[in-house]
C-alpha cells in the first residue's frame, strides 16, 4: 500500500489516507459541478483510513440520488476536501485535486455523465454511468 498524503489551499487541513482507494471516478452530477465549475475527481476510501488533522466546516444537503450528502471543506480557505453520503455508509470521497501527488490515483470512470455539459470532455477510455452507481460493499470488520 502507498500511504497517500493531502491538503486544503492554505495548507490549515492536512490528512493522510492509509488505505488503497477502491474506486476513483470523474463526477458530473450538478452540485460536483458547481463545487469545481466542472466534473470532479473523486476517490472512495474506507472512513476509518483517513486520518485528518484540523477542524473542517461542514454543508449538507441532498443530492440527485436522494441520499443525505455531508460535505466537508477547510473554514479558512473554503477548499472541498470530502464527502459522506447516506448512500455509502463506511466510505468517504476524497477529491483527488487535494492529493500531495493527484497523479497517483487514476479515475476508471465518468459517472452521473448523463449531467454532462455538452462541452465535457469524457474519455473514451473511461466506463461511462448515467447515474449514481452501485453502493460498495461494507468495510471488512476490524
Amino acid at each position: 500500500m502507498t500511504e497517500r498524503t493531502g491538503a486544503c489551499l492554505c495548507g490549515q487541513v492536512r490528512y493522510r489516507l492509509t488505505a488503497e482507494p477502491l474506486v476513483a471516478r470523474i463526477c458530473w452530477c450538478h452540485d460536483c459541478q458547481r463545487i469545481a465549475g466542472n466534473g470532479t475527481a473523486n476517490a472512495l476510501l474506507p472512513t476509518a483510513a483517513i486520518e485528518v488533522s484540523g477542524a473542517t466546516s461542514e454543508y449538507v444537503r441532498e443530492a440527485d440520488s436522494g441520499n443525505r450528502v455531508h460535505r466537508r471543506f477547510c473554514p479558512r480557505c473554503g477548499c472541498h476536501l470530502f464527502a459522506d453520503s447516506t448512500g455509502r455508509p463506511g466510505f468517504t470521497v476524497v477529491r483527488l485535486g487535494t492529493l500531495d501527488d493527484p497523479s497517483t490515483v487514476e479515475p476508471v470512470a465518468n459517472i452521473w455523465s448523463a449531467s454532462a455539459p455538452r462541452w465535457a470532455c469524457l474519455d473514451e477510455a473511461l466506463e461511462r454511468v448515467e447515474r449514481q452507481p452501485a453502493p460498495p460493499q461494507a468495510p471488512p470488520a476490524r
